[in-house]
Formats: C-alpha cells, sequence, structure tokens
C-alpha cells in the first residue's frame, strides 16, 4: 500500500466542502471518518450530517468497547457511511473500507493535534487505495508540517519500490466479520473466589478479562463480551 494524499483546505465554508467531499467517496461506495476537537462540535456536526441525508454516526467516549467494535462493523457493512469522533487512535480502527479521513481543526496545536497524531491519525486512511486526508487549516503548524513531510516522505519510497519492484497497490480486503473466538481457559469469577483476592490479583484479573471481552468482541460474539464487560465492572465497584 502507499500513504494518503494529503491537501490542506481553509476552514472558510468546510462544513459544505466536507458534505460534498462524504457524498463524492459515498458514491463510490467508500467510507470517510471525521475527526474533530471537542465534544460539542461531533455532536453538532453529526446532527448536521444526518439532516442533510448522510448516513452517519457519533463515537463518542460514552460507548464501551462492545458497543464500539458493533459501531465500526456497521460503518464497514454500509449502515453508516461516516464516523465522526475525537479520538479516532484509539484501538478498533482497522477499516480497510475508509478512503477518506477528514481533520477539522488541524491546526489547533495540543494532543490530537501534535506531529505523532497527526502521522496516525493520517495512517487511518492508508489501507485503501483511493485512499486521501483533508485537512482543514488557517495556518500551518510545525506537527502539520512534520506529519505531511513523513507522511509525503513514505508515500514516495513505497512508490519507488512498487515501481522498482513491479507491485501495483490494491486496497486490503478485510472480512467483516472476523475470526470466532477460540477457546480458551475459563476465568474463574466466582463471588466467593474473587472476594479473597488481594488488590493487585483483582486488577490482574481484570486485565484478563479485558483481553476476553475485546477478543469476543472482534469476534461480534457481542452477548459474551457484555458478560465479561459486567464481570469487569463488578470486581471495580470492590476494588
Amino acid at each position: 500500500m502507499v500513504d494518503p494524499e494529503i491537501e490542506i483546505r481553509k476552514t472558510e465554508g468546510q462544513i459544505d466542502d466536507v458534505i460534498t467531499e462524504i457524498n463524492k467517496n459515498v458514491a463510490n461506495g467508500q467510507r470517510v471518518l471525521v475527526t474533530t476537537l471537542t465534544k460539542r462540535m461531533a455532536e453538532d456536526l453529526t446532527d448536521y450530517l444526518k439532516d442533510s441525508g448522510i448516513k452517519v454516526q457519533y463515537l463518542h467516549s460514552d460507548i464501551d468497547t462492545v458497543e464500539r467494535v458493533e459501531i465500526l462493523r456497521e460503518l464497514r457493512l454500509g449502515k453508516y457511511d461516516v464516523i465522526v469522533g475525537i479520538n479516532l487512535l484509539r484501538e478498533g480502527i482497522d477499516l480497510p473500507e475508509v478512503s477518506l479521513v477528514i481533520i477539522l481543526d488541524a491546526d489547533k496545536e495540543g494532543f490530537l493535534r501534535s506531529k505523532t497524531s497527526l502521522v496516525q491519525t493520517i495512517g487511518r486512511a492508508a489501507r485503501h487505495v483511493q485512499g486521501r486526508v483533508i485537512m482543514y487549516a488557517d495556518n500551518m503548524t510545525d506537527s502539520m508540517k512534520y506529519a505531511i513531510s513523513e507522511t509525503n516522505r513514505r508515500r514516495e519510497y513505497q512508490k519507488k519500490y512498487n515501481e522498482e519492484h513491479g507491485i501495483t497497490p490494491t486496497s486490503i480486503v478485510k472480512e467483516i466479520r472476523g475470526s470466532l473466538v477460540e477457546k480458551e481457559e475459563e476465568i474463574n469469577v466466582d463471588d466467593e473466589y474473587v472476594e479473597k483476592l488481594d488488590q493487585k490479583q483483582k486488577r490482574l484479573l481484570i486485565k484478563k478479562l479485558e483481553a476476553k471481552m475485546l477478543l469476543a468482541a472482534d469476534g461480534m460474539q457481542f452477548e459474551k463480551a457484555a458478560e465479561y464487560r459486567d464481570q469487569i465492572k463488578e470486581i471495580q465497584s470492590n476494588l
């Protein structure tokens, strides 16, 4: 694969421009990620996109891991064409159908617009052969300069490598249903057993349950994942 092309656009009229770009991608059967800096902006943008007839879902921090994985699966299946989020660097973002990543307020320095975060966010479009990134900004920050320079450097290297080896880039194809959860050793969460554990042992048990929850969610066994989630909450309440 080749890293995505990056384009910088001014913020004036950005929302109408975003809608135009989304509609172009949706017409080609592709998906879009939009990242904002604040919860309020994410909510308002999601509502505006819905009113514009776009199938969109807001991925916010209140959504637990099980629901998060299910929403991302529904994006891949086409129930949604767009995901709006604040932090798109969290686990579970592996979406080959996404060909466009839109970064709003790209010039607002901070954790989510640092050079590392920008490079990683840009990478969310790297799994599609037509991957693109649009940054909306009125200024060019050092973080933007670095992220653009690093992405372009890698892009040129990848293109040269592909040419030298006769490789034609194609989009990554990933089975949507994912693999079934393999049978694993059962974890004892009996109340009597858990009560005997010290704080360190309880935290270790929580980590094991979290790993099983993620595995179950990835395999789309959401009821099982929800059971693990409830077990985790129960143990956490007794820490």
